[in-house]
């Protein structure tokens, strides 16, 4: 037996790794885009209403799959034959209905009957040969409308309840027990995000020629489907194209990110989740303390996790050589608001900046409107859909427009203090103290803002304000 020394299995890392860096980048690219599909389906919690957790997922490659027959050239073989296997995915998971030990792995319910399937795939096929044949901006628009109007019937609390109950009541279940919450599509927001921007970059011919497997292995890509970041599509594909390359550090970097993406989700999220501000704390909370302890616990909690997870992401997508955007870097130590939403969610605030923010004030200026109203609008606007893209309630958007009035008040500040003061001329002392003062103020106005974000009413948030400052209502 050929026996190594601690130096030889050391020195012999690299040369593995480089061996597996010589596979072709289509290789590389057919599993990704196998995995990215099949995660779909696994990744999909479940749900009240049987089959919901098969058909959801299946309508999520729906939707990958017209908007790229909608953009894309016109196919190629390659793109039949990667068509063909996405169709096989689907039907593989419909096939375990008859295998009763896998009829409940892949999905959490039985899937449906394969020849319902097949004739799902038959029409979904038929719709994406006349996209890939009638390629016009107004069809372009059309899918943007199309793909806000899911979000809005998904987060729309009246229109969610009813889908439900239409669902419920074609799969012969009781639509008395019809809720919003009961429609769980995984990752949709994200996904919906991914593809408007496609559309965009379309229409404004800037979206390069992509693949079908390049197309469904972007919107979909597994590690970042569920919570993202949203990537661009062109900066993406420069990853995907490039010949796997790991590096030794690559390995231990991606470690590195998913150890400690998991130590900040699994560990310090889920333990401060036993205190962190809800309905039902906010409810029994009295006046004092500790509705400032829960309403801090909240707001690292929310950071801590959300920040987890995408550390987790970037690190499974760094082994499988795509670096995904940051979107995180140290938001509560910023010392204004817009620092902050330069540091917090950054992929979210720079899709919503390039697809509305920077249109809007464009065209406004063409209209001569005065620079102060044109910030006003656009920061008030941008924010308020931020805040309804995490759900349409007036919680959500009240702490939208919170934060697009502390953005418009600290750009106010700036233009005033730019002719009025000069923080160069204090001393060094006076600088810090200044630079600690005004951290200290953003750090606490984004905090008190969790508080409309958190709970589900006003009144309760009214309340919580209220116990903050030792007041009972």
């Amino acid at each position: 037996m050929l026996r190594l020394s601690g130096s030889t299995k050391v020195s012999s890392i690299p040369s593995a790794l480089a061996h597996l860096g010589a596979l072709a980048a289509s290789r590389r690219n057919a599993l990704l885009f196998v995995c990215s599909a099949l995660a779909v389906f696994l990744l999909q919690p479940a749900m009240p209403i049987r089959q919901l957790d098969f058909w959801l997922p299946f309508a999520s490659l729906v939707l990958v799959t017209w908007t790229w027959a909608a953009t894309a050239p016109r196919a190629k073989a390659q793109d039949l034959r990667d068509g063909l296997a996405l169709a096989a995915i689907v039907v593989l998971v419909a096939l375990t209905r008859y295998v009763d030990p896998l009829s409940t792995t892949i999905t959490r319910s039985r899937p449906p009957e394969i020849e319902l399937v097949l004739i799902a795939l038959a029409a979904v096929a038929g719709v994406a040969f006349i996209l890939q044949r009638w390629h016009r901006p107004l069809l372009w628009w059309l899918g943007v409308a199309a793909l806000i109007s899911v979000l809005v019937g998904l987060k729309l609390e009246p229109l969610a309840t009813a889908l439900s109950a239409a669902l419920r009541s074609a799969q012969g279940q009781s639509i008395a027990q019809a809720a919003a919450g009961d429609v769980r599509w995984l990752g949709i927001s994200y996904l919906t995000f991914r593809l408007i921007h496609v559309l965009r970059e379309q229409l404004t011919g800037r979206l390069p020629p992509l693949s079908l497997r390049e197309f469904v292995t972007y919107a979909v890509f597994f590690p970042a489907i569920v919570a993202g970041p949203i990537d661009r599509a062109e900066r993406f594909m420069r990853d995907l194209r490039a010949p796997l390359a790991l590096q030794w550090d690559d390995v231990i970097e991606g470690a590195r990110r998913i150890a400690l993406g998991a130590f900040k989700k699994l560990v310090l999220a889920d333990s401060l989740a036993l205190i962190a501000l809800n309905d039902a704390l906010a409810a029994q909370t009295r006046p004092g303390i500790w509705a400032w302890v829960i309403v801090y616990a909240f707001a690292l909690r929310l950071f801590l996790d959300f920040s987890g997870y995408t550390d987790i992401a970037i690190g499974i997508a760094r082994w499988c050589g795509v670096r995904l955007p940051e979107n995180f870097d140290r938001p509560y130590l910023k010392p204004n608001l817009t620092m902050f939403w330069n540091s917090w969610h950054m992929t979210l605030a720079q899709w919503f900046r390039v697809h509305y923010f920077t249109p809007l004030t464009r065209a406004l200026r063409q209209r001569g409107m005065p620079p102060w109203a044109i910030i006003a609008f656009g920061q008030l606007s941008t924010m308020l859909l931020i805040g309804l893209w995490h759900g349409i309630s007036a919680n959500f958007a009240i702490w939208g427009l919170w934060h697009g009035v502390g953005l418009f008040v600290h750009n106010r500040w700036v233009e005033f203090a730019r002719g009025h003061l000069s923080l160069e001329s204090l001393p060094p002392l006076m600088q810090r103290a200044w630079q600690v003062a005004s951290t200290l103020l953003t750090f606490h106005f984004v905090t008190l803002g969790w508080v409309w974000f958190a709970l589900s009413t006003p009144a309760l948030a009214l309340r919580m304000f209220a116990a903050m400052i030792g007041l009972q209502i």
